[in-house]
Parts: C-alpha cells; structure tokens; sequence
C-alpha cells in the first residue's frame, strides 16, 4: 500500500530535531559531510537507534507499532549489507524476481551462490533486491551505489525508480553524488549541524 513518511521533531544524538514529510511516490535525496550524521538519522527512522521525537506512517505512529513490524514497512537498505547464513538464497525466502537480478546484470544462478563468493558491489545489489522482496511503501537507501561503477550504479537508479512508481513507495536516498541527486531526486536536502537545509538537485 502507497504510503506517506513523517517525521516529527526526530533526533538522535547530534543530529536533529528534524521535521520532514515525503509523499507516497517521491524520491528525496539527502546530502552532507561525512560523519554530519546521515547514516545516524536513517536508522532512526528505521527504529533501530535509540532516538525521540516521532516517526509517521499513513498517520501510524513508529511508537504504536512492533520494532519488526515498522521495519519491514520502513525499511533501510545499509550501506554495507549484512548476511546472517552462507548461502545468498537462504536470504530470499520468497525467492527473487528474475527480471530484477536481469536489470541489475546479476545472472540467475546468483541466488544459488554462497555469499562469500560475491563481489562487494555484488552483495550490494543482492542486499537491494532482499529488501525490495518485502515490497516496503517507504525505503531508507544508504548510499546503494556507493561500491558500484557507473553502470551498475545506473541499473540500480532504473530498478528504483521502477520500484517506486510501481508501489507508490516514498523512498529517503542518501547520495554524495550530485548528478545521481539531480536524476533520482524530486527534492533534496543537506544535513549541516544536525538540521536539514533546502539543497540544490540540479
């Protein structure tokens, strides 16, 4: 189900107090300094760092929910992916779309691979597509091309964008890379002493 993610005077440690909305369909990109506290506010949102204030979704407050439940509606794509069993398949419960593994340049046969065979860039595109699998409405993106050349990156900007039009997703994407902002992007913000301030997404 589409769905619209609030933020209501949010914070962890220093970063915040943050207010935001994004609408059921919309990219928005955050940008800073290394170390301003990006990764820190995405795993807020996501309700797995200690935090205050108040996350929304569809008017459902992350407080009223199961940690579990919010997670896998607002869930966050790390930049370094975790994997808890050997084999890439145990991963995809559900199994995998075969067109997506397709658009990302990954061979069918990768969901049969141990995770200790993949590339860097391969467990980050395979991580994508584990939590894409969930069909979460809201999708917390912590830099998904950062180990990725420029095709590869490209790929995934594609899949994403297909994603979201197609589930109505609100997606929150932190990039360093002001093109990719500028393509994936309907606004931007950067993160500057812990509060948001309005970017540039040309």
């Amino acid at each position: 189900m589409p769905a619209r993610l609030q933020l209501d005077r949010l914070s962890a440690r220093h970063v915040g107090p943050v207010d935001l909305a994004i609408a059921a369909g919309e990219c928005v990109c955050l940008a800073g300094e290394s170390g301003s506290g990006k990764t820190l506010l995405l795993r807020a949102i996501a309700d797995l760092d200690p935090h205050h204030g108040e996350a929304w979704l569809d008017g459902t407050a992350c407080s009223r929910l199961p940690a579990p439940q919010w997670r896998r509606s607002v869930a966050l794509v790390a930049a370094e992916s975790q994997w808890w069993a050997d084999a890439v398949g145990a991963h995809f419960p559900g199994g995998v779309r075969g067109e997506w593994l397709d658009e990302l340049a990954l061979p069918r046969e990768a969901i049969d691979w141990s995770v200790a065979r993949c590339s860097t860039g391969e467990r980050q595109r395979l991580a994508l597509l584990r939590t894409l699998m969930l069909e979460p409405p809201v999708v917390l993106l912590d830099e998904p091309t950062g180990n990725l050349d420029a095709a590869s990156a490209q790929r995934v900007e594609a899949l994403l964008a297909a994603y979201r039009e197609e589930h109505r997703a609100a997606l929150l994407w932190v990039s360093h890379d002001a093109q990719q902002i500028a393509r994936v992007a309907q606004r931007c913000f950067v993160l500057v002493d812990g509060r948001l301030e309005a970017g540039d997404r040309r």
